[in-house]
């Protein structure tokens, strides 16, 4: 191998390895130990400044480097991996008969009165198996039969819980190490929330979820997923790690692995049984979905001596818990309207117990779900519920499908307050467009309405808004400037100077501006920058009320989604009426000179982004400088006219400082665009 000091200064190569370091030591902070030591922008800086000098010097790139983490090239199928020492599956049992049964075979095969076990959780996730060779990952696969899996390497590589290299000191030349690859329940309702506004299909469970990322061709799929590996235990090794189980997880959590909190040392069967009680009663809270509880003999030495049979050890038993899904009768399905407009297919189901807990109503996702599960009224079908997250119609059993079963289509009208329920193109969801007047969208209306972007109305919070519906002091954004001092001090926890306070602020609200009073209005899929573009092109209010679907796509960055559901919400006559309703109540601004492209300041200038603006997304910057007649552009070169620079900016702002581009802070832009 080329000794890479001798082409590269000897500074960058420290420098990397200090970097290398400081990202794999954080990253174990922040996945593994859940204790991050840094924010966020400065774990981005160290980054940002290794993929630099990555770049700038290729050899510098290590195996181990947490720049490799984002995924190979996409693989054409996955190789075979062959386990040093077989990985083989558990027997189960599913009462205390069974476990009974377990313990004694135990005790009488050794010879001893009480045997001492380790139990954990039985996670649900895709077994793996983790090879390293001086401490450093060369191979990853799947348990497959047990003897050969796929080859997965480039995927468990992008998973941040799984060390590139091992920490600390003392690890074996070779060492496998096994685990379970799992999503959190957490990360999953974040996952499939997020699956579901993109219009993809959403995932069944975690299990179906993290299995599903860990065999995607592309490793770059993988590692957008939110992937967590523990790890239960080893497998081959070239020298032996401890003389009890529970001894080496204290060592594999010493070199980085994540080893399960709720993994517990116990006693005889009374152990096991205390455990496996504590555990169910336990399940729900658990951050991660188990189907069961495992217990090991603790003694290796006892282990070697109990063997194996054919397919499953001897010395460790998984104990299952009792099920998280039943099949019930689906009675119908009701449009639910949220806080958003949004309006969601809700099973109505005969009641059926689930994991302990009496279950009546499942969600269906949307329409596309409804369509694809085949779900219909009368249909038997099977709920799943796994912890606090709102139970799922799995799917439904075709051979118990009653004769003349219809298929269920979205309403055309808001059951709650009669407006039209449209679908835009490119979504999942179907949306009540009566946005403010709609009582099932109030809440939610009048704390957009209030937030500091929008009208600003200082103290006006959850609590507050939700009293002020509940009362029906406020039915619309407009009856918050008709609220007297003495209502408000009839409220919870509001005195007479909070009542005052409350008062001046939406009195002060009423003097506002064009934008800011757009984007208070909640039209669905009108931000900020969108709000500004509509006031600077129209300039009028009532022209923008007015406005075909047409001359809406003609406003730079409006695209035919946007411009249609801005026109369906101006057609209510619903909002119409509240708009009026809040010009009559004083909400006023002044008057917009209409701003053309051609006459700005930006119009044919070449921008590039760089780091992490405080105020805009990295698109609202875009859209606010395409509007202005500037283009955006992703490199820096002498044709550039500015470079935006926001926090952790990287390789792009030196490069402009070596160019002479001129360099803008978030400040300076502002100033700028206002011009």
């Amino acid at each position: 191998m080329t000794d890479i000091s001798e082409s590269i200064p000897q500074q960058a190569v420290e420098r990397a390895a200090e970097l290398r370091r400081l990202i794999n030591y954080h990253n174990h902070r922040y996945y593994v130990l859940d204790a991050p030591e840094i924010a966020d922008v400065e774990y981005d800086r160290l980054m940002n400044e290794l993929k630099a000098l990555e770049a700038e010097h290729p050899t510098l790139i290590t195996p181990d480097s947490p720049t490799q983490r984002v995924g190979a090239a996409p693989a054409k199928e996955f190789g075979e991996v062959h386990h040093g020492l077989a990985m083989l599956s558990l027997d189960n049992i599913f009462n205390e008969d069974g476990l009974l049964d377990f313990d004694r075979r135990i005790r009488e095969r050794l010879g001893v009165e009480a045997v001492d076990y380790v139990a954990e959780p039985k996670l649900d996730g895709l077994s793996v198996n983790l090879r390293y060779q001086d401490g450093v990952l060369v191979q990853g696969g799947t348990r497959g039969d047990g003897r050969v899996g796929e080859d997965i390497t480039g995927n468990l590589r992008t998973v941040r819980s799984v060390p590139l290299r091992l920490q600390g000191e003392g690890w074996p030349e070779l060492l496998e190490v096994r685990g379970e690859v799992v999503i959190r329940k957490r990360d999953f309702e974040t996952l499939n929330a997020r699956r579901l506004e993109e219009g993809e299909r959403v995932f069944a469970n975690p299990r179906n979820a993290a299995a599903g990322s860990l065999r995607q061709l592309d490793p770059k799929v993988t590692a957008s997923r939110p992937l967590t590996f523990f790890t239960f235990g080893v497998g081959e090794a070239s020298a032996p790690l401890g003389e009890r189980h529970s001894e080496v997880l204290a060592r594999l959590k010493e070199w980085g692995f994540l080893v399960n909190d709720h993994v517990q040392e116990v006693r005889g069967v009374e152990g096991c049984q205390a455990y496996y009680q504590r555990i169910l009663e336990e399940r729900d809270g658990l951050p991660f979905d188990i189907d069961g509880v495992v217990y090991k003999v603790d003694d290796l030495a006892a282990r070697e001596e109990l063997g194996f049979t054919s397919r499953a050890p001897r010395w460790a038993i998984a104990h299952k818990l009792p099920a998280v899904e039943a099949t019930t009768v689906l009675r119908g399905i009701i449009p639910s309207v949220g806080r958003t407009g949004v309006v969601t297919p809700v099973a109505d189901l005969e009641p059926v117990a689930v994991a302990g807990v009496i279950v009546s109503r499942a969600t269906l996702h949307n329409l596309d779900e409804v369509h694809r599960k085949d779900v219909r009224p009368g249909d038997t079908v099977l709920v799943r519920r796994a912890g606090d997250v709102i139970p799922e119609v799995i799917q439904m059993l075709p051979e118990k499908r009653p004769e003349g079963a219809q298929a269920w289509e979205m309403p055309t009208e808001c059951p709650v307050c009669g407006s039209e329920v449209i679908r835009l193109d490119g979504e999942a969801a179907h949306r009540c467009v009566g946005g403010l007047f709609c009582p099932a969208q109030r809440i939610g209306a009048l704390l957009h309405f209030a937030s500091r972007k929008a009208m600003d109305i200082e103290g006006l919070g959850d609590k507050l808004v939700v009293q002020l519906v509940e009362r029906e002091l406020v039915h619309s954004p407009a009856d918050l400037y008709r609220l007297t001092r003495e209502q408000l001090m009839g409220l919870e926890r509001m005195g007479e100077k909070s009542a005052d306070k409350l008062l001046r602020s939406i009195d002060r609200s009423r003097e506002t501006t064009l934008p800011r009073f757009l984007y208070a209005l909640g039209i669905s899929q009108v931000g900020q920058v969108t709000a500004a573009q509509l006031a600077s092109e129209f300039g009028d209010l009532d022209a923008l009320m007015n406005a075909t679907e047409e001359e809406l796509v003609a406003v730079p960055d409006v695209g035919p989604i946007v411009a249609s559901s801005i026109a369906h919400f101006f057609q209510q006559p619903h909002n119409r009426e509240v708009i009026a309703a809040l010009r009559e109540a004083g909400v006023h601004w002044p008057a917009i000179e209409r701003v053309q492209a051609a006459d700005s300041a930006l119009a044919g200038k070449t921008f590039v982004l760089t780091g992490t603006l405080e105020r805009y997304t990295r698109d609202e910057a875009k859209a606010r400088i395409e509007a202005l007649g500037g283009k955006v552009t992703g490199s820096v070169s002498k044709k550039t006219d500015y470079v935006v620079a926001g926090e952790s900016a990287g390789s792009k702002l030196a490069k402009a400082e070596t160019l002479g581009v001129e360099v803008l802070n978030e400040e300076a832009f502002e100033a700028l665009i206002g011009e």
